[in-house]
Order: C-alpha cells, then sequence, then structure tokens
C-alpha cells in the first residue's frame, strides 16, 4: 500500500510536469497560430519582443502557492506533514540534486555540439541564459534574507524560496524554449531533471514543499523575463559595435592646406 509520503512526491511530481507541459504547449501553439502571419522581419521582431503573458500564468500560480504557504494554516500543516513523512520514510540523502539543477542547460549546450541545433546561436542562448540566472538571482536571494524562513534540519533561515528549484526549472524551461519550435518532445525533456531537483531539495531535508514550489515559480518567470529582455541587449550589444564599427570605417574630416579650408569625407572598404 502506498504511504501518504510516497503519494505527496507521486503527487508533486505529476502536477509539475503536467503543469510545466501544458504551459509549454500553450506557448508551442500561440507560436505555431502566430507564425504564418510573420510576413515581414518587422513583424518577426515585433513579436519576438512581446512577452507573452499566458506564459506567466503557471510560474505566478507556483509562486502564489508558496507565498501563501508562509502563512496560510493549510498549506503551512501540508509542509510539516510532508516532513514528517519524510523523517518517517527517510530514504538514504544524494547531492545528485546539487547538478541536476544546470542538466538541461547541460544538454541544451550538448545538443547543439552534436548538431541538434536550437533556437539561438552560441553568442545569443549564452546572453539569455546568463541573464535568467542573475534574475533568478535577484529574486530568490533578497528574499531569502527577507523572508527568513527556517529550513526543515534547521541549519540557517534561507529556506524560502529554492534556488537550487529556481535554477531547474529556468533550465528546463530555456531548454523548452530552444526546442519547442523544431522538436516539443525533446524541448519538455528537461522537466524530469527539474522536478527531480525540487524532490530532492525536500528528500535532503533543505526545503519546505511550498520553498519548492516557488521556486520552480521564480525559475520558469526569470527564463520568460530572459527571452523577453534579450532584444533590447541584443540591441544595446550591437549598437555599441556600430557605433565602433561606423567611426572607423566613415571619417569626416577637416583640412588646411596651401592657404585652402575644407571637409574631406575618408571611407574605408
Amino acid at each position: 500500500m502506498e504511504t501518504y509520503f510516497q503519494k505527496t512526491l507521486i503527487c508533486l511530481l505529476v502536477l509539475c510536469s503536467l503543469g510545466s507541459i501544458i504551459n509549454a504547449q500553450n506557448v508551442h501553439d500561440t507560436a505555431t497560430v502566430q507564425k504564418p502571419l510573420q510576413d515581414s522581419m518587422l513583424t518577426t521582431e515585433v513579436q519576438k519582443s512581446k512577452l507573452n503573458y499566458k506564459s506567466l500564468i503557471l510560474p505566478a500560480a507556483f509562486i502564489a502557492y508558496g507565498v501563501a504557504g508562509l502563512s496560510v494554516n493549510k498549506l503551512k500543516q501540508l509542509n510539516l506533514s510532508t516532513k514528517d513523512e519524510i523523517n518517517e520514510h527517510q530514504p538514504k540523502k544524494i547531492q545528485l540534486d546539487n547538478y541536476t539543477q544546470y542538466a538541461p542547460a547541460v544538454m541544451v549546450y550538448g545538443l547543439n555540439a552534436m548538431g541538434i541545433k536550437g533556437k539561438h546561436n552560441l553568442r545569443d542562448r549564452t546572453i539569455i541564459y546568463a541573464s535568467s540566472q542573475l534574475i533568478a538571482a535577484a529574486f530568490t536571494m533578497p528574499l531569502k534574507y527577507l523572508v527568513k524562513e527556517k529550513r526543515p534540519d534547521g541549519s540557517n533561515t534561507l529556506s524560502f524560496p529554492s534556488g537550487h528549484a529556481a535554477t531547474a526549472f529556468s533550465s528546463a524551461q530555456f531548454m523548452f524554449r530552444e526546442y519547442k519550435d523544431t522538436n516539443f518532445w525533446l524541448s519538455i525533456s528537461g522537466y524530469p531533471f527539474a522536478v527531480f531537483t525540487g524532490v530532492y531539495r525536500m528528500l535532503n531535508d533543505k526545503h519546505w514543499l511550498g520553498d519548492v514550489v516557488a521556486g520552480a515559480g521564480f525559475g520558469i518567470l526569470s527564463t520568460e523575463l530572459a527571452y523577453w529582455l534579450f532584444p533590447k541587449i541584443d540591441n544595446l550589444l550591437r549598437g555599441k559595435n556600430k557605433v565602433k564599427n561606423s567611426l572607423s570605417s566613415t571619417m569626416i574630416m577637416p583640412f588646411y592646406q596651401n592657404k585652402i579650408v575644407g571637409i574631406g569625407l575618408v571611407k574605408t572598404f
């Protein structure tokens, strides 16, 4: 007979996986509908810079659940009962969650190296992924010190939200965004690693259930914001190069020769 602990982990696995896949499928369907409408480069660029608010529903719900778990009695009781079941049926602690949080991102770079190209080149996807991790850290680190929730093992007061879960789900969402247009099932293959990471943060007695769910929400949100911000960051970086190249290739210079004053144009091809 299944224990309450097993049922809780199974439910968490199913809900997170289904939620992420449904969210991914909605974004995929939206992109499929919009694609025939992109009849010019200008339309494509405008669509890239728009934030798809539907993709924010799931992370917002995860974050709301985690925040509610800090004060709503029934959710706090669920956190405690989950911890009690973990302690009663304590599996062997492993530290794989320190590595699986990065697995989806590593898979993206590995697949590209094997010739299975994603949506962006090395430079662009690196900027996007780095941005997502900076955004995730900007969300989670201040909250840890503001909320000051004690970890289940009592080691410190930096439990909420889970930084590992945020990294894991931001990485999984990064993989989804890179491959959703070419191979949908491949694009969602990073989510099981994210769920594994979140579950093992609880098994290792480092986080409450609400911490992990909130971390997942912040992770997905961070990647969505990174993709939204990328065209702006890219334009800023390329804009500096354009100015630099423009100055080096074309120069207007005044001159004075044989008592004649004029303006000369120097063009480098």
